[in-house]
C-alpha cells in the first residue's frame, strides 16, 4: 500500500544549538513506526527529503536531521554537490562528535514519537555517510532494524566517527541490541572495497548480529540516485524492495 504523505520542518535546539530537520508521515491521525534517515555528504538536500517523503509513503513516520548544525545555521539547508563543497563537507565531517550525534538522534526520535505520531518501533535507514550515521544508530540506539546503503570509514580510523576507533569496533553493540541489519554494497565501489566488505561481515558474523550483506555485480559507489552518472537502476530497485520488506517485518 502507497500512502498520501504531508510533511514539513521543523527545528529543534540540541546541546544549545538549532537543529533544523524534516518529517513526512502518511495523512491522518493513525500512529505509524519511525524511520530515521541518514543523509548523505552533502546533508538535508533536496535527494534526502525525496528519501524521507518516499519512506512515510510505505506507512512510516519517516525524518531526517541536519547533524552539522553546530558548525552553523549555514548547513541548514544542504550542499549542492561540487568538489569546493565536498572540501567544505569533508571539513563539517571533522567536527561531528559520537556523543552530539547520538544527541541529535535521539532528539529527533522523541520529536517524532511526540509531534509525528511515531510509535517505538523505529529503523534507520542511511546512504554512504549517512549509511555510516546508521551503522553508528544502530550500535546505540533502540532499534529494530537498519538499511545501510555502502557506508563509507567503517573499517579504517580517522573519518566521521571512526574516530578515535573504527566504527566497525562498536559493532558489539549492534548485537546488544538485537538490531537486524540489511547491508547493501557496491562491487565497484571506490571507497568500500572487497576486503573492507569482507571486515563488515567478519564482525557482524563474529558479534552474533542479524544481517544480510548484499553485493551488486557492476554497481558503483552512489547507485541508488537517478540522474547520477553511478545510478544503477536494478541495483536501485531491488536495494529498495530489501529495504522496504526489512521494515515490514521488523517494524511492522
Amino acid at each position: 500500500m502507497i500512502y498520501t504523505t504531508v510533511s514539513r520542518q521543523f527545528d529543534l535546539e540540541v546541546d544549545g544549538s538549532p537543529m533544523t530537520g524534516y518529517l513526512a508521515r502518511p495523512e491522518g491521525t493513525q500512529e505509524f513506526p519511525a524511520v530515521l534517515v541518514g543523509a548523505e555528504l552533502w546533508g538535508l538536500t533536496e535527494d534526502v527529503r525525496q528519501i524521507v517523503d518516499r519512506v512515510a509513503a510505505l506507512g512510516y513516520v519517516a525524518f531526517v536531521v541536519n547533524v552539522y548544525h553546530r558548525s552553523g545555521p549555514q548547513t541548514a539547508a544542504g550542499l549542492v554537490e561540487s568538489d569546493e563543497n565536498r572540501t567544505l563537507a569533508f571539513g563539517l565531517l571533522g567536527e561531528l562528535t559520537r556523543e552530539g550525534v547520538e544527541a541529535d538522534f535521539r532528539a529527533a526520535i522523541a520529536y517524532a514519537r511526540e509531534h509525528g505520531r511515531a510509535t517505538d518501533k523505529t529503523g534507520v535507514l542511511g546512504f554512504s555517510l549517512g549509511g555510516h550515521l546508521a551503522y553508528f544508530a544502530a550500535t546505540r540506539l533502540d532499534l529494530d532494524a537498519a538499511a545501510i546503503f555502502y557506508p563509507g570509514w567503517l573499517t579504517t580510523a580517522g573519518t566521521a566517527l571512526s574516530r578515535p576507533e573504527p566504527l566497525l569496533a562498536a559493532t558489539e553493540g549492534v548485537a546488544k541490541g538485537d538490531v537486524r541489519l540489511l547491508m547493501l554494497f557496491a562491487e565497484l565501489d571506490h571507497v568500500i572495497d572487497a576486503e573492507q566488505r569482507d571486515q563488515i561481515g567478519a564482525a557482524l558474523t563474529e558479534a552474533g548480529v542479524r544481517y544480510e550483506l548484499v553485493v551488486y555485480p557492476g554497481a558503483k559507489h552512489a547507485f541508488f540516485f537517478p540522474g547520477r552518472e553511478p545510478y544503477d537502476e536494478a541495483a536501485a530497485e531491488d536495494s529498495w524492495r530489501r529495504a522496504s520488506e526489512l521494515f515490514a517485518a521488523e517494524l511492522g
